[in-house]
């Protein structure tokens, strides 16, 4: 294959669609997802996951041998709450990476910038490997970056919404702006959404609802690695000017 890795922080990683764990219609269909999407990394929201749990839990169908835990902060709503549950999981050995995520709107789970921002320096400093997510402002990503997140989750549009990406134009500013790898999360309905992410030169896209709840989740699974594929190489290929 002709394409360089997908960097976070210290880790590498082939595959540049992350999944999800919550919302399938069973463990053994998510795991079945999950081998069909070739997921490398998964994201385990820490605050509705029992670490310590065993047997049917969500970390016990996760295949530790081809997959990697990406622990987030879901359901955080200050920074102080988002830093806690990231220390949590790397305490219950979940790892250094987090999705640091704070909402600022119960209902769209928007974020809150400026507490993802405060976070994001604390977690840093403590040797996070910080993948922030925030909305599409190519200034607030640039600050970011600035604080020491090793990558920007940008918001396709509100998270499980699945209405696709609303402002391209706003993400293609976006990766002007900035050097981390900028991922789209939020939005993903179909995979043609993740194949305009990855169009659009985004790094990686992270689809969680729109396999989950699709009426074949192992179907669409497959569709959105298959998807997040074309629109990389077809970015990388370079398409003809629009005329």
């Amino acid at each position: 294959m002709w394409d360089e890795p997908l960097y976070l922080g210290s880790r590498t990683f082939s595959s540049r669609l992350i999944v999800g764990t919550e919302q399938y219609p069973s463990l053994d269909v998510m795991r079945r997802c999950h081998e069909l999407a070739g997921a490398e990394l998964v994201v385990v929201a820490v605050r509705r996951v029992d670490p310590s749990r065993e047997g049917e839990s969500v970390l016990g169908r996760i295949d530790a041998g081809r997959t990697a835990l990406l622990p987030s902060t879901a359901g955080s709503f200050t920074s102080d709450e988002a830093v806690r549950t990231a220390h949590l999981a790397r305490e219950a050995g979940l790892g250094e990476l987090v999705k640091l995520e704070v909402h600022g709107d119960q209902r769209t789970r928007f974020p809150d910038v400026q507490a993802v921002l405060e976070a994001t320096k604390s977690l840093a400093r403590d040797g996070f490997t910080v993948l922030a997510a925030t909305s599409d402002d190519p200034v607030v990503a640039r600050r970011l970056e600035d604080a020491g997140a090793a990558a920007v989750l940008a918001l396709g549009a509100p998270p499980g919404s699945g209405v696709g990406i609303r402002n391209p134009h706003a993400l293609g500013v976006l990766l002007g702006g900035v050097t981390v790898p900028v991922i789209v999360h939020g939005g993903i309905g179909t995979a043609s959404d993740a194949a305009l992410a990855m169009e659009l030169g985004c790094h990686g896209v992270v689809v969680e609802s729109a396999i989950a709840l699709a009426r074949d989740p192992e179907a669409m699974a497959e569709a959105m690695k298959l998807a997040a594929q074309a629109g990389r190489f077809a970015y990388k290929a370079g398409r003809i000017p629009r005329q």
